[in-house]
């Protein structure tokens, strides 16, 4: 498998693609719905993956009515999620060596979120991944959060390169909305929410995990410079 194009930059989803946080956010969001007594449901849970806050918001006001209190379950949320994660942050399978991988290459690396800075500077710090990107873009830096390509847009922006020519990594359909819809080439490694007919019609690649992106990528890359693409990882 091939990209259309050789990548010029990558720009990486975190929650979920980078961190195995998204199963860490439903037990968090599950228990705060038990805290105040509101039962929450996988399709609710689902329909705010890779959404910012506002977005969240307007499901659940939209779920449960107008007098929801939405925000002081959003501090609940960040409670239980919070307490999960000293604990159970774990990396994706593949994220070091698809970085290493890109390093040796000379290929930017920007990071696109719908979480905050606090949470990306954590989440980066903890497993020390802190200097492996170039540009984070967070919750607050654009005007309107995914599905809108507003963070791949801008991520593309600040490393220079044009959308057309950077690789895109997404699990959820929000985020490969946001970035198909950025002009970007998009690969989904899905977490929590399995491929549908659209994803397949919008990602240039749906895969298993991070490893299979970096093997894609470097056939991409000996394609260009018309060498073999050598072998694919081995699985550990």
């Amino acid at each position: 498998m091939k990209l259309p194009r050789c990548p010029q930059a990558v720009i990486f989803d975190m929650d979920g693609l980078l961190f195995d946080t998204e199963t860490l956010y439903r037990s968090a969001m599950f228990a705060a719905g038990e805290d105040g007594g509101h039962l929450i449901t996988d399709a609710l849970f689902h329909n705010t993956l890779g959404c910012p806050w506002p977005v969240a918001q307007e499901q659940l006001l939209a779920h449960f009515g107008a007098d929801f209190p939405a925000d002081a379950f959003r501090q609940r949320v960040r409670l239980h999620f919070d307490r999960l994660a000293e604990q159970e942050l774990a990396l994706k399978q593949g994220v070091e060596a698809l970085l290493d991988t890109l390093e040796a290459l000379d290929v930017p690396r920007a990071i696109a979120t719908s979480s905050g800075h606090e949470q990306v500077r954590h989440h980066l710090a903890y497993h020390g991944l802190e200097t492996r990107f170039m540009h984070i873009v967070a919750f607050g830096d654009y005007r309107s959060g995914k599905p809108a390509p507003d963070p791949y847009l801008l991520a593309a922006e600040r490393l220079g390169v044009d959308p057309a020519d950077c690789l895109a990594l997404e699990d959820s359909h929000n985020g490969v909305r946001s970035a198909a819809s950025a002009g970007m080439m998009t690969i989904m490694v899905p977490d929590l929410m399995e491929p549908t007919p659209e994803m397949e019609s919008i990602c240039a690649h749906i895969t298993s995990d991070l490893h299979a992106v970096r093997d894609i990528v470097l056939a991409s890359f000996a394609q260009d410079q018309g060498k073999p693409s050598g072998p694919a990882h081995s699985p550990s």
